[in-house]
């Protein structure tokens, strides 16, 4: 018997988990079968279950994938040297996210693919095994980001008095909502964060109060 490529079994693999991510997308983890996924991807149940051992199995790839593409989305970003400022930073993770035709090819929609990583935020609060990846994507995250807000200071740019980790924390979660707007109300897209983030970098704190 002839034997089977490994491209052809990551090819098939990519099969069931885009088939699987269009599921979840329109129906929510919860509400989707196994059943359903294998009617999407257009697959045997032992074709599907050859690679995952069932839809907890199916959930748990799939949010290591979101997880990973937010994680890759700010790693290519910050390549620049020097390293560009925050809205133009965030700005390039969402377009890399949503904007540049990768989810598209999935058949998810960029509200879609928002909608897909906000429910792999909410089923880790109920898995313990989605929760711990999580928790590890989301230190890398910080980790990354507090080496970036210290270059803004070295350079001059950034006020002294606050701490890098917590300035870290904010501007992920300036993703982290422009996500939820974007899954929620579907109405933004990366022009509204950078102009947002660029006008409250340019207010002059002297004129305040």
């Amino acid at each position: 018997m002839a034997r089977v490529s490994q491209a052809h079994l990551d090819a098939r693999r990519r099969q069931i988990l885009d088939g699987a991510a269009r599921c979840f997308a329109r129906d929510g983890f919860h509400g989707t079968s196994m059943q359903d996924v294998l009617q999407e991807a257009g697959l045997s149940a032992g074709a599907v279950y050859r690679y995952f051992s069932g839809k907890d199995d199916l959930i748990a790839a799939i949010a290591t994938e979101a997880v990973d593409g937010v994680r890759r989305a700010f790693a290519e970003a910050a390549r620049d040297t020097p390293v560009p400022t925050p809205d133009i930073l965030i700005g390039r993770v969402a377009r890399g996210l949503f904007m540049d035709g990768r989810e598209a090819q999935r058949g998810l929609e960029a509200p879609a693919y928002a909608g897909l990583i906000v429910q792999v935020w909410s089923e880790a609060l109920r898995s313990e095994r989605l929760a711990e990846a999580l928790t590890e994507a989301f230190r890398g995250l910080r980790s990354a980001w507090t080496e970036l807000v210290g270059l803004y200071r070295e350079a001059g740019v950034l006020r002294a008095d606050v701490p890098d980790e917590q300035v870290a924390r904010t501007l992920i979660a300036t993703a982290q909502g422009f996500i939820a707007q974007l899954a929620i109300f579907g109405d933004t897209g990366p022009e509204a964060l950078e102009n947002g983030l660029r006008g409250l970098m340019s207010m002059d704190l002297t004129k305040a109060g």
